[in-house]
């Protein structure tokens, strides 16, 4: 019997990153895992950074086939020459975000912790559906996105799930079987040796 396939990767920039060493530290990680597609956080930035950290960004990923959304800025889609956005506050705008960058766009949906929103999201076209944090935060209202959630919805529904949001090993090997994507981000960035890091968590898949 064949083995269940293991989720792929979806890699999270830091906010802000200061380009020409973050640069380095990403193509590490590029190195030593197969990429399914990075998302550019633009948290903290102006316009004039966040053009610049994708015309890095876009250079790296394009060159190893890896799409690159952005975070929330649906209209630097087209002129930035990227692969989609990821917008963070669920559904509400994926049907009007769909209509203005065409279905060839990727468009992903964060939903937080709720299935109601991620059910908005899927209906109205979202690519795929994330839910998080998976991990304890003290951010927001502490609010988790527990395994149920990820066996639900890979039990019901097509559109793919990814799990974000202070993964440990643990965390990976739980979610192995229920979720399409895992997203890694400060999880990695933190540490001195990112990629040495991502290949621990994802060995524990």
């Amino acid at each position: 019997m064949a083995e269940p396939e293991k989720p792929q990767l979806y890699l999270i920039t830091p906010a802000n990153p200061g380009l020409s060493l973050f640069s380095s530290r990403l193509i590490s990680a590029l190195d030593v895992a197969e990429v399914a597609c990075l998302r550019l956080s633009t948290a903290g930035m102006d316009e004039d950074a966040v053009r610049r950290a994708a015309d890095t960004m876009r250079e790296i990923t394009h060159a190893r086939d890896i799409p690159l959304v952005i975070e929330d800025h649906a209209k630097l889609v087209t002129p930035l020459g990227l692969d989609g956005v990821h917008l963070g506050d669920g559904g509400r705008r994926v049907r009007e975000i769909r209509k203005e960058l065409g279905r060839d766009a990727i468009i992903g949906a964060h939903c937080g912790t709720q299935r109601h929103d991620g059910l908005n999201a899927a209906e109205a076209g979202s690519d795929y559906v994330s839910f998080g944090p998976v991990g304890a935060s003290a951010l927001g209202d502490g609010s988790q996105a527990g395994t149920d959630l990820f066996s639900w919805w890979s039990e019901m529904i097509e559109v793919p799930v990814v799990a974000e949001g202070n993964l440990d090993e643990e965390h990976m090997a739980t979610l192995s079987q229920i979720t399409d994507f895992v997203a890694i981000g400060s999880e990695i960035w933190a540490h001195d040796n990112p990629a040495e890091r991502l290949t621990v968590l994802l060995n524990a898949l």
